[in-house]
């Protein structure tokens, strides 16, 4: 009688510079285990510092990559090194509050050629900061968001209405935000106001960010939706 097939497993690259203070750097661990039962599969989950992220060899073999919560990173050019390596060898991607902030700040520099492009949590003067501070800061807040028909997130959460939790000041600068989502990024997220809080790219089989940590969900025993998705793609990428 044949052995049952080992269940598959997936390697997940966490990139930000885990501090278990952090609420959700407490929740991914648990968001991803809850995933991974569902999907009956089994995980091998790192830590990569930004520091550590010097070059593209550090991030090879690697499944997924998410960038996770707690900007300002202590290596800006290691997190957008991971997000530019996701994006262009079309590995499955999820940014989460930082992880957002920088996916539309990679996409901006190397995508639209905005060299000039800034956080301004780094660089408040800048001419051309791309990340500003919010109207009004969600911290530690939940927050209605309407996702677009037809996005990937509206397929993860099988609804346009959500309601999800926030630790966040910055967002993107609303002068900026036509021809950042002219192209391949685009809107899929907005809260009731209309002010963007998620993106995807069109030409990417799963490339997500949102402003929102949708990691928070596992913490009141649920597995977010976002998290199964991403670990599908793995899957399929896989074939």
């Amino acid at each position: 009688m044949q052995a049952p097939a080992s269940p598959p497993t997936l390697r997940i690259a966490l990139v930000g510079d885990h501090d278990p203070q952090i609420t959700a750097h407490q929740a991914i661990p648990l968001a991803l285990a809850r995933a991974a039962a569902d999907a009956a599969i089994t995980l091998d989950v790192q830590w990569l510092a930004t520091p550590e992220l010097t070059d593209e060899q550090r991030l090879q073999g690697f499944d997924a990559i998410w960038c996770v919560p707690g900007s300002p990173y202590l290596n800006i050019h290691g997190a957008l090194l991971a997000i530019r390596v996701a994006r262009e060898q079309r590995r499955p991607f999820l940014g989460t509050c930082g992880g957002f902030q920088h996916a539309v700040l990679e996409y901006a520099r190397n995508v639209l050629g905005w060299a000039d492009a800034e956080h301004g949590e780094i660089a408040p003067d800048a001419q051309r900061a791309l990340l500003t501070p919010l109207s009004c800061a969600l911290v530690e807040t939940r927050k209605g968001i309407e996702l677009q028909d037809g996005s990937r997130i509206a397929e993860a959460y099988g609804t346009q209405r959500i309601e999800e939790g926030y630790r966040c000041r910055y967002g993107v600068n609303p002068d900026f935000a036509g021809p950042l989502l002219a192209g391949a990024l685009r809107a899929s997220g907005h809260d009731r106001l209309g002010d963007l809080r998620a993106v995807e790219l069109d030409d990417h089989p799963f490339f997500v960010a949102t402003l929102f940590q949708p990691e928070r969900a596992a913490l009141k025993g649920q597995t977010p939706p976002l998290v199964r998705a991403l670990l599908n793609a793995c899957l399929e990428a896989r074939g």
